[in-house]
């Protein structure tokens, strides 16, 4: 019986890489084991020897000169080593000439004919049943193909396994694309990438853009030095100005003494002045004093004396002017109970505080509080005995109790001087918060009582201003803070009678009584005014005046020492009728 191992098929006797097919069955019959070896070694030397004829037939026409005629004939007396050393040399003599891009040539390589019969049915598996062979034992049939033994260096994978051969890749990256740029740039053709430096928006000629470009070197400026005399001829200009100024205001205080702008109308002088050809601030830009600067592209911005400059001018940081007049926050009003409250546990503290002073003996003790109610209680036995002594006694203690008290009360009040001195404290933290103003308009002012409550309220109060008298009507502005103002517009609004007789009355020798000349005038009709009331930044005034002016001139002259003529403009214009 046959054993298990004999019923498998041998493996086939064809050695020779590339066979395409395998050993039929019938060598496995016993008749073909009589064949011996070397019957079969010459078999396969034959078979060798023809496919090498055919190979070479089929190349002989390729090859070209006495070497490759030479290595086409086989000669017997060769080995099988040097037949095969041979046919790889006229491969690849072959392949060296059919290959143009060859840069050099190598020495000739002979490949056996099994290796292109090999290369001819790669596709073919190589086992019975003509199964595609597996991409993962593709490198068995590569190297068939090369006609490469089992000894030899299997091919070179087309991607990098280690960082030397990562580095190795980069250096011929990088030589072929060397090679290409200069091809490319031998062949004078321009790439289409690069741009055209004129069709690029944010090309600047000023900077070179070549090879080995670099900036141009900074060029420091030169001294410049002023032409002698120009600012001397600028101080002659502005004397010259305010030497025309002057003559001006003197031209106009002139014709103001005359008299002339008495008849002028009111109305006219209500009227906006023409605007300007040129504002103040664009002076400065404005080469010839006219708008037609900027039309004509002659504005002073790049020159020297431009008073636009590279400096940025920080302006100081001012508080805002309103915060001051906000009054500070009112504590709440407590009411009866927690005032109850607050008094006792301010004399529990204080009555602590005491004892614990006497019982340290930082101070004596205080003797009992008698009175005649508690006199017996606390005396005891003593006002028994002698009641008397101890009344007068008693009434001794009330006295200097009474004295005690009193000289406290003495001591907490305010001198003269003290109270005047918070006075001005008051009145000056009411000014602090802001200076208003009050501008009357009173028709008749002939009482003296009347003249004289506006300057002492005025002194008073710790007012600024002026009360003029004239024919026509009388003018009285005052400044001063808040509280004061509110004051004062009470007295002259509601407090004072305007509409009462002047002058002064008497008795004659009958004991009639008698009202001079002054009295006789009427002042049903005056009034009191309020023309004008607001807000000033800073106070016009130094002090209180009066002033009696005939003419209407001499009391816009004293209004326009401090500024403040248009009053006088508005008070006029209000007239009594006028509410």
């Amino acid at each position: 019986m046959a054993s298990h191992g004999s019923l498998k098929r041998p493996p086939p006797q064809d050695q020779i890489p590339g066979s395409p097919t395998k050993k039929p069955r019938g060598m496995d019959a016993p008749g073909s084991s009589a064949m011996s070896a070397q019957d079969q070694k010459k078999k396969m030397v034959e078979e060798a020897r023809a496919r090498a004829a055919a190979l070479a037939a089929s190349l002989g026409n390729r090859t070209t000169g006495p070497a490759a005629a030479k290595t086409l004939q086989p000669t017997g007396a060769s080995s099988a080593a040097d037949r095969l050393a041979a046919m790889r040399a006229r491969v690849a003599a072959a392949v060296g000439n059919t290959a143009s891009t060859a840069p050099s040539p190598t020495p000739p390589i002979a490949v056996p004919k099994e290796s292109a019969e090999v290369s001819q049915d790669e596709g073919r598996g190589r086992g019975g049943l003509d199964i595609g062979i597996h991409p993962a034992l593709l490198a068995d049939s590569v190297e068939a193909s090369t006609g490469l033994g089992r000894g030899r260096q299997a091919m070179k994978p087309k991607f990098a396994t280690t960082m030397a051969n990562q580095k190795a890749d980069i250096t011929m990256k990088q030589s072929f694309i060397s090679k290409h740029k200069d091809s490319r740039t031998i062949g004078g053709s321009k790439p289409s990438g690069e741009s055209v430096p004129s069709k690029n928006p944010y090309f600047d000629p000023n900077i070179s853009s070549g090879a080995g470009a670099h900036q141009k070197s900074r060029v420091s400026k030169g001294l410049v030095f002023n032409q002698k005399g120009k600012y001397i001829e600028q101080a002659n200009a502005l004397r010259k100005q305010a030497q025309l100024e002057e003559l001006k205001a003197r031209i106009a205080a002139a014709a103001r003494r005359a008299g002339i702008e008495e008849d002028i109308d009111t109305d006219k002088m209500f009227l906006r002045d023409k605007p300007p050809d040129v504002e103040w601030w664009d002076q400065g830009l404005c080469s010839t004093g006219t708008y037609d600067d900027i039309e004509n592209d002659n504005l002073k911005i790049e020159s020297q004396d431009s008073i636009i400059t590279v400096y940025v001018q920080h302006p100081i940081l001012l508080d805002p002017p309103m915060e001051k007049h906000i009054p500070p926050a009112k504590a709440l009003p407590l009411t009866k109970k927690e005032q109850k409250k607050t008094r006792l546990q301010a004399r529990m503290a204080k009555l602590k505080e005491s004892q614990a002073k006497v019982r340290l003996g930082l101070e004596p003790p205080e003797p009992p509080k008698v009175t005649l109610k508690n006199m017996m209680r606390v005396m005891g036995d003593e006002a028994v005995k002698d009641p008397t002594a101890v009344e007068a006694k008693v009434n001794k203690q009330i006295a200097e109790r009474l004295e005690k008290h009193l000289t406290a009360n003495a001591e907490r009040k305010l001198t003269k001087e003290q109270k005047l001195d918070k006075l001005h404290h008051n009145q000056e933290q009411d000014l602090a918060k802001g200076v208003h103003c009050l501008v009357f308009r009173i028709e008749r002012l002939t009482n003296l009582s009347h003249q004289f409550k506006i300057w002492k309220n005025a002194e008073q109060l710790a007012l600024t201003g002026i009360c003029i008298s004239n024919p026509k009507f009388n003018l009285v502005v005052v400044e001063g803070g808040e509280w004061a103002i509110k004051k004062y517009k009470k007295l002259m609004l509601q407090r004072i009678k305007w509409d009462e007789n002047s002058g002064a009355t008497g008795v004659d020798a009958e004991g009639d009584s008698i009202v001079s000349e002054a009295a006789a005038v009427t002042t049903e009709s005056n009034t009191c005014t309020l023309v004008w009331e607001g807000d000033l930044k800073l106070k016009a005034f130094k002090r209180f005046t009066t002033n009696k002016c005939e003419l209407e001139s001499e009391a816009r002259r004293l209004l326009e020492r401090n500024k403040v003529e248009n009053y006088w403009t508005l008070a006029k214009a209000r007239g009594p009728t006028q509410p």
